[in-house]
């Protein structure tokens, strides 16, 4: 049976370039067996036409508030009522600024207000539009509002510009829309997931830290929340937006890290440590800015805490993933570093020229775990996260299930 049969989905399409993609989403949803409707801006129409989603959906599409004709056939509280799931992709800069402060000035915001279904919006525009702080308000007024964010993706624009704010591509918003009605693999597991680098101060203007862009813990984390876990993620210092439906506490330090992440341990099923936390720290940070005095400045470090071999060491531990960033002898080194720390299984990649890792939107990974191992080859950052949550999940439950023989 297909996976959204007898699901009724509202499409709603605002004014961007990315509604040619809504076409495709359209199709991707028909095919895993939901009812679409479609609903249009004025400003979608300079885009693409109506007629386009009348012939795919084989229904009208509604564009007017005001429109005797659409009125008589479905007036907007019945399409407002009529609908499971209302997903506005492209949801644009205007349309959630609109619909964050309560607007109802065309028919797609006044079904939003008017719909008791859950709303996802897709988010696309400029990267620096979405980067604006009125943006990021909005954004984060609609969330609690209970309004999912859906995106977007960060990659090369129709403008030229390279950052966030490409909508999300039709198949990847289709698996949401998935996920979102099906409890998922991992529905009611607490998981913990540290993410990104730490700083280690030297004095108030210079810290010790690393290239890890946080990029891969962020997809991470958001994948495990796809496949229905409760997750909260550990971040260090990184200006990446938070994963929808993912808790995040921010840290700075690999002591400060430790201590959320202990805090928080006992409640969790599992843990994956992805971050990329230094392995020492100055003995003294200088109070004040060091001057430049001398041809050489000598720092005292000291080792930081091992914070996944503390955790799997726990009496009653969850199961444990690590992470491991080698430059040569990847199976080798990580294995070894498997077996030492004593978790479940860890994922390694190389970080050498060409083969992804730190500050890449690729990368490549080998997941080992005792008598079995997976190697998944360079690919976008996103769809490897989703790929390696879906291995770990299968790991854990199977894990869960050893237990219970």
């Amino acid at each position: 049976m297909p996976s959204l049969n007898d699901k009724k989905i509202l499409l709603g399409i605002s004014g961007g370039i990315a509604a040619y993609k809504s076409a495709l989403l359209l199709r991707e949803l028909q095919r895993s067996g939901a009812s679409v409707r479609v609903a249009m801006t004025q400003a979608a129409e300079a885009f693409v036409t109506p007629l386009t989603f009348q012939a795919l959906c084989g229904e009208r599409v509604y564009t007017q508030l005001l429109n005797a004709d659409q009125e008589a056939a479905m007036n907007h509280i019945e399409l407002a009522r009529w609908a499971d799931l209302v997903l506005v992709a492209p949801a644009s800069a205007d349309f959630m600024a609109r619909l964050a402060h309560g607007m109802a000035n065309d028919l797609l915001s006044t079904l939003c207000l008017a719909s008791s279904a859950p709303i996802m919006l897709a988010p696309a525009m400029n990267q620096q539009m979405w980067l604006n702080q009125a943006t990021q308000q909005n954004v984060l007024q609609l969330q609690q509002r209970g309004i999912g964010i859906w995106g977007p993706d960060d990659g090369l624009q129709a403008c030229g510009e390279h950052g966030p704010g490409r909508m999300l591509e039709p198949d990847s918003l289709q698996r949401r829309v998935e996920a979102f009605f099906s409890p998922g693999p991992l529905h009611g597991i607490r998981l913990l997931i540290t993410a990104s680098p730490t700083r280690e101060p030297i004095d108030p203007v210079r810290f010790i830290g690393n290239r890890s862009s946080g990029k891969m813990g962020f997809s991470l984390a958001g994948a495990f929340q796809q496949l229905g876990a409760e997750v909260c993620l550990i971040s260090g210092p990184i200006t990446l937006e938070t994963p929808a439906g993912v808790e995040r506490v921010d840290v700075e330090t690999a002591v400060d890290m430790r201590q959320a992440v202990m805090d928080r341990i006992a409640e969790c099923e599992i843990f994956i440590a992805v971050a990329a936390v230094a392995d020492y720290r100055p003995v003294r940070v200088a109070g004040q800015k060091i001057k430049k005095s001398s041809d050489k400045l000598d720092l005292n470090l000291i080792l930081n805490p091992d914070i996944l071999a503390e955790v799997a060491g726990l009496d009653g531990r969850p199961f444990c993933v690590g992470f491991a960033a080698e430059t040569e002898q990847l199976e080798i080194h990580a294995e070894a570093k498997r077996r030492a720390k004593g978790v479940d299984l860890i994922a390694a990649n190389l970080v050498a020229a060409g083969r992804g890792g730190f500050e890449t939107e690729e990368n490549a990974l080998l997941l080992l775990w005792e008598g079995g191992k997976v190697q998944f080859p360079l690919m976008n950052k996103s769809d490897l996260a989703r790929q390696v949550a879906e291995q770990i999940s299968q790991q854990y439950h199977e894990a869960v299930r050893n237990s219970e023989a």
